[in-house]
Formats: structure tokens, sequence, C-alpha cells
């Protein structure tokens, strides 16, 4: 269970949970803000067994540095420890009670009396117990606050548990640090780690590196075979390049392991080379995420499917070093490249590229080796992704990309997922972005979710291959979920359109709404659309969930665009306000493009004064049928058979699909309208509406006397009768009905071809001759052809989208 629940239920902390670890970097920690917002993020997402791995408080390391080097260099450092003290005491004022302050302000004071006289007296055998007060100071006030308002925890030293080698080489002895962790670790308390320090086999303090904390959250990882690793810090995400270089980079929500091993390697800023080293040989997940915007989805690495498989990637650096030798084509090229792991090499050139601080590591080796060495400055630019380098059309893609660019050469990795070009010059922003723009341009990944396998939904996934094939905005759309009212497939791999319902029928699994929401809140795509196909009121409710986390919305079901008008207002803000794409073509006319006439003509500045017509495809049939030569009853029962009718007729026979059809295109047409202004003629009796379906179907023919007195009024005026929709905002002033007329016989909705549907506008270009849109209004091909039509303009639109990138000092 969460915190949150345990602060809810303290008699609840039992039972076994999986364990997890959470690292909060130092720009998490970096003021009381900060920490505010770690212990919201620890309440929500973690549970009380799990492992919270802390740096110092940001800046904090720093300043421990700079101590060092002016003690080192005999200047004066104490206005430089005086002001670090302040500065911690101020954040330990400001975070606890009077009696927790005194308490950690004694143990601070007692800490800096120490560091003093290291600092003086004892700086090079204690240069590492300096630099780990940092970590100690952190831990330790976490712990204090999460104990005074929280939960029950406890700050542990990694120091008196975490073994390694030596500094220079921090391989983990993970069983002797396994047993030792064991010891101290406390049942139901949240233990607080420190990130970053640990002790060699001598027993000596040692550091793991700059941004050794996230080695020492998977060190913790593989010591617990904890299930997930995340690394809280001030970025939201691993990105296709540097989002501060290349503006268009896509967050990578899925990454394989070896291609993140791989971008590591290369120097990614936010995944360092040993951070996945302790993960090899466990199936725990890293998850890289925002402290600063804890809702929204980060990066999660780890073993994938296909659509991750795909993605790729852009980096580059300018701090690397071509070293030419005799030594690297002879016996001890292997020894060289098992040794330094160059960023790449050529053998039969006798050279490989390596990152500027292994300079003197390498003279020295070629030294003892008695071999000469040369170093020439250089750049790379690299492509990386799952198995890229045997990936002819990647390989290729990535030449072309630099066809116009100086370079040395395209030489091999250590690495299968890396392609690498060497330059002689300087990597620009302009080259980084241009190569970005070539290899990327078409990854964007769209996810699909169809809700509602009925006829319709049936044809939409028939249609879709095809329609994937022939539209190139559709290249990377990707089927990932089914629903029905109570099953549900869903496959962050993709699902096959042509094998989906096969697969539905054998996989699909029981779900409710919140089992639902939670996937569809942490769904690993660029975007995602989900396209209801369903008549159900109920599933319409969820779209407000759908817009809060910018889930664009296809739905042909009606309700929420006829929706009250308050709801339904609220509901356009908030797909606005969160960037989310709402489409409903075949809420009105199945196929027709009746919504995206409106909407055309609103957007090129007409002003739309009159909307109406026949709208249900069922009454259009009735009355182009109905002739007296039959009683009404027998007619209707006629549609029925032949499926053109709602199970219950009388759902036809209210009109209120006709009047929610009528609402919806004139909000479309920019009129603020509800259903109960729209006057709707229901042509069932009061006697009629009450019984069962199979009641009414007995009684129909009550129904026969009053059509019969209407069709002959109506051809005494050389009329003819017609369920006839019509909204009008003329001389300001709005009325809108739905209702039996009689109109002549050579009118437009007169003369229609059984089950058409036919919509007249007049607006202010429109006006002696107004637009006229009929053809069929209902039909499996022509409503999941309207689908696909929304399907297409939404990804048309979400071609050009630009996610903003949240990286804390870019975005404030």
């Amino acid at each position: 269970m969460t915190i949150e629940n345990l602060i809810k239920h303290p008699d609840s902390a039992t039972g076994k949970l999986a364990i997890n670890i959470h690292k909060f970097g130092g720009s998490s920690l970096a003021s009381s803000e900060c920490i505010e917002r770690v212990i919201d993020i620890i309440c929500r997402h973690c549970q009380i067994n799990d492992i919270v791995v802390v740096s110092a408080n940001g800046g904090v390391t720093d300043q421990l540095f700079n101590l060092c080097q002016l003690a080192k260099d005999n200047e004066n450092y104490q206005d430089a420890l005086e002001n670090l003290h302040f500065q911690l005491k101020g954040l330990i004022a400001q975070l606890l009670n009077e009696q927790n302050s005194t308490y950690l302000t004694k143990q601070l004071a007692d800490d800096f009396a120490l560091l003093d006289s290291w600092l003086a007296k004892a700086l090079e055998k204690h240069r590492n117990d300096i630099l780990a007060f940092g970590e100690i100071w952190s831990a330790r006030l976490l712990s204090a606050v999460l104990n005074e308002r929280i939960c029950p925890s406890h700050a542990v030293d990694a120091r008196d548990f975490i073994e390694v080698v030596s500094e220079q080489n921090t391989q983990v002895n993970y069983d002797v640090s396994r047993a030792k962790f064991n010891q101290i670790k406390q049942d139901h308390q949240l233990t607080i780690a420190t990130g970053y320090i640990a002790r060699d086999v001598d027993g000596r303090s040692c550091t793991l590196g700059r941004n050794g904390s996230d080695y020492s959250a998977t060190i913790m990882a593989a010591l617990t075979g904890a299930a997930n690793v995340t690394l809280w810090t001030d970025v939201d995400g691993i990105y296709s390049a540097d989002p501060r270089i290349v503006p268009a980079a896509r967050k990578l929500h899925r990454l394989p392991n070896g291609v993140a091993r791989e971008l590591g390697r290369l120097g990614n800023p936010v995944l360092h080379v040993n951070t996945l080293k302790p993960l090899e040989e466990h199936a725990t997940h890293l998850h890289v995420a925002s402290s600063f915007d804890s809702e929204t989805s980060g990066t999660e690495i780890g073993k994938f499917g296909f659509l991750a498989k795909q993605e790729l990637s852009v980096t580059y650096s300018n701090d690397v070093l071509i070293v030419s030798s005799e030594l690297l084509s002879s016996l001890s090229h292997a020894d060289a490249i098992k040794r330094f792991d160059p960023i790449c090499f050529d053998e039969s050139k006798a050279l490989m590229v390596i990152k500027q601080e292994q300079q003197k590591t390498v003279s020295q080796w070629c030294a003892s080796k008695v071999g000469e060495v040369t170093f020439k400055p250089a750049a790379i630019i690299a492509v990386v992704g799952h198995k890229v380098a045997s990936r002819g059309d990647v390989k290729a893609r990535f030449k072309r990309a630099l066809e116009n660019t100086k370079t040395l050469d395209i030489l091999s990795s250590t690495s299968e997922h890396s392609i690498i070009c060497v330059l002689p010059d300087f990597c620009s922003p302009e080259l980084t972005n241009l190569v970005h723009h070539e290899m990327t341009k078409d990854a964007k990944h769209i996810g699909v979710i169809v809700a509602g396998l009925g006829n319709i939904g049936k044809r939409f996934l028939e249609i879709l291959p095809g329609q994937i094939k022939r539209q190139s905005v559709l290249e990377n759309i990707h089927l990932v979920g089914l629903l029905s009212s109570k099953k549900a497939l869903i496959n962050t791999d993709g699902i096959s359109p042509k094998q989906a319902l096969i697969q539905f029928d054998k996989q699909a699994k029981d779900y409710d709404e919140a089992l639902l929401l939670s996937w569809l809140k942490h769904h690993p795509y660029d975007e995602l659309i989900v396209v209801d196909i369903t008549p159900s009121e109920t599933f319409s409710l969820l779209y407000r969930e759908f817009f809060k986390e910018g889930i664009h919305v296809i739905g042909a079901n009606k309700w929420a665009a006829s929706s009250s008008t308050e709801y339904y207002n609220g509901l356009t803000a908030l797909a606005e306000q969160n960037g989310s794409i709402w489409l409903g073509n075949t809420t009105v006319g199945a196929g027709l493009p009746i919504n995206f006439a409106i909407n055309d003509l609103r957007r090129s500045g007409d002003e739309i004064h009159a909307i109406s017509g026949i709208f249900s495809g069922t009454l259009s049939w009735l009355f182009e049928q109905y002739d007296g030569s039959q009683p009404f009853s027998n007619l209707l029962k006629s549609a029925l058979e032949r499926g053109l009718t709602e199970p219950d007729p009388r759902e036809d026979l209210s009109g209120r699909d006709v009047q929610r059809k009528l609402l919806i295109l004139a909000r479309l047409a920019g009129f603020t309208l509800s259903l109960e202004e729209i006057a709707c003629q229901s042509l069932v009796p009061d006697e009629l509406a009450q019984l069962t379906t199979q009641e009414f179907l007995a009684q129909a023919d009550a129904l026969d006397a009053s059509f019969a007195e209407q069709l002959s009024k109506a051809k005494a005026q050389g009329k003819c009768l017609r369920y006839v929709a019509e909204f009008s905002a003329k001389d300001n002033q709005i009325t809108a009905q739905v209702g039996l007329v009689f109109i002549d016989c050579d009118d437009a909705f007169a003369n229609l071809n059984p089950c058409d549907n036919i919509f007249k506008v007049e607006s202010q270009w429109y006006q002696s001759n107004p637009l006229i849109i009929q053809g069929p209004g209902a039909g499996r091909d022509v409503t999941a052809g309207g689908i696909h039509s929304d399907l297409v303009a939404i990804c048309e639109q979400l071609s050009t989208k630009q996610h903003q990138v949240k990286i804390k000092g870019i975005n404030e």
C-alpha cells in the first residue's frame, strides 16, 4: 500500500509487497519547497517497505568540493564553511518543529566541528568522508521530516553495507553487501539511504563518481530484488535528442535495456554509464521521471516488444579524441577494447575514439606497451536504437543525412545498438537538428483504442489495414486496445487489425473504469486516440478523464456532444486546455460531411443562419414508403425485420435521436443551446409509451388511424409527410424543433432515396441557394468510413504538434 493509504489506515501495514526504489537527485532536494514536493511524491508513490535513495541537497556537494580545494590550497575556508552551515540550519528550521529542529541542528553542529578538523589537519585522509557529509545530511533531514509528519522511517549510511572493490573499480560485492543490509534494515519503516557513497574492501570511504546516486539506486535494486527503480530528477524522461539543443526532440516513453545502456555509454546527460549495470541480471525496470511534474509520464527502461524497438535517438559529443597507435592493430587491440570500452574503433586503421578524460590512462597503457600514440581532438554524432548496426535502412538514412557534412568515417561501435560518425570539427546544433529530423521525422507513435465491437466497430477494423497502406499519415498508428462493455484487450506492442477480433475472443479480460483509466494514464505512446463506437452514455462520461490526460477522442457516440450545456462547455474547455482533439463526424449523418462542412464554413468566416433536414435514416425510409397503401404499423414492422430500426422502434419514433442530432449541429454552428430548448414531437402515443417492446409491437396498429389522418390532410393540400429537424437563428431569435410536417412534393426533402439523410444549411454565403448535403445516413461502410475520416484528420493535426519539453530551468 502507498504511504498515503498508510496514513489513512495505519493498522493495515501488513503483507508482502514488491519493493520499489525511489531516488531523488540534488535538484529535487535543493530547497524546502523542493523537499515538500518530494514528501508529496513519497506519500503518493511509495510503499512502507520501499527504499528511498537521496543525493546531497542541491549545491551542497559542490560546496564541499570547494572547501576541499580551498583547504588544499591553504586558503581561508571559514567563510565558505559558515555559509554552508548557515544554509543547512535554515533548511532544518523551515521543515521541522522546534524540538526536532533543535535535535538535528545539534547533530549538524557536531558534524561541522569534525569537518573543520578534517579540513585543517587530515584532508587527504578524510577527503571522501568530507564529501560523504552531503548525503548524510540529506538523508537525515528527509527521514526526520517523514517521522515528524508522515510515517516511520530511518536513515541509513550506505557505507555501512555497500562494499565495492575500490574507488577506481566500483564493482559491488553483492553477497557481502546484501548480508550487511539485511542486518540493518527495519521492516515497516521507510528506509532513507544515502547515494553516491560506499566503502571499499579495506573499509575506506569512497565515492561512486558524479551522479553516483543513480548507481546507488540500482545497486539497492540488485540487493533487494526490487521490481522498479524510479529516478526522480529535474527532467521528465529520456528524449530522442538533447531537448536543449533539439526543440523537436520526442520523449522516449519506453527504452529497451540495451539501447539505454548504449545511450549511457555515449554520454546521455540523464543515463549514466554505471547506472544500468546492476540491473543486467535482474528483471527490474528503471523509470526516469520529474519530481517537478510528478503526474507527467516519464521514460521506462526494461524489456519490451516491437514498438519500443523501433525508436531511434540521436546523440553527440564534442569532447572526444581519436587515438592512433600501431598497438591498436596488433594483438593488443582486443585488450584495448576491453580495457577502455572506446566509443568506436577501426582495427584496420589502428585507431579508436575515446572520451577526453580517458587520455591519461590510455597514454599510460601505451607507454607500458612501449608503443607510440597520438591524440587528435574530434567530435561524434550517433544514431542509437535497437540493433541499428545491422539495419541497412537506418545506416543508409544516416549517411544521407550527413552527405553534405565533412566527416572522417562511420566506425564500428562496441555495441550493436549504435551507428557512430566521427567528425573532424565541432558538432553544431544545426547538424544535430538536421540529423535528428532525418532519423526521427516518421517516428511519432500513435496508439488507437477502439471501444465498441458491434457491426460498425468490426467494419472499422476490417478497413484499417488498407487505410494504413493508403494513407501515409497513418503509418505510425498502432491498434493497441479493444473494448467491449465488459471485456478489454490491451497490448502495448500492438494488435494486428487482421487478427484483432480473434485475439480479443481469446485474450480479452474483465475490466472496470478504474483499471482502464489507470492504463490510459500511463500509456507509453506519443499520442493516444480513443475511438468510441459505443451507444453508451456511461462510457461517454469517461471523456472528462480522457481529456485530463491529453487523450484524443473520435466519438460516434452522441451522448457527450448532446449533453447539458454546462457539461458540454466544460468538456470542450477541458479538451482545449489539455491539447485533446475531439472529433465526431459520425454523430450526425453517419459518413456524410455535415460536421466538416459546418466547421469549414465557420473557420472560413461564414455565419450560419439556419440548419434543417431529415436526420433519421429510419424515419426517412418510413415516410418515403408510406403512401396509405398499407397500414403504418405494417410498414414499421417491415422496417424492423429489415434491421432499419432500433430493436425497440419507439426509439426512432420518439424523435429523441433527431433532437440530439439537431443540438449537435447547432452547437457546431456556434450557438449555445440545450436539449430542452428544442421542441420534440414524439410519434408514440402516451398509451403505447409505457409498454414493453413486445406489447408495443402487438398493439402497433393503434398508430394506424393517426398516421392515416395525417397523410390524408397532407394529400388534401398536395403535400407529403416528412419528419424534419429545423433550427433557425434569424432576426436575433433562435427557434428549434423536430417533428412531422407537410412539405411540397417537389421539395428537396420529399424526394430521397430510402434511408437517405439530407441537410440544408443557410448562411451569409448560402442564402438564396442553400447548401445541400444528401446521402446515406446509416450503414456499416459509410459510418466506418466517417470514423476513418476523423482518424486521418486527427493524425494530420498531430503530425505537426510539438510537445513542451519539461526541464527545470528551461520552462520556468
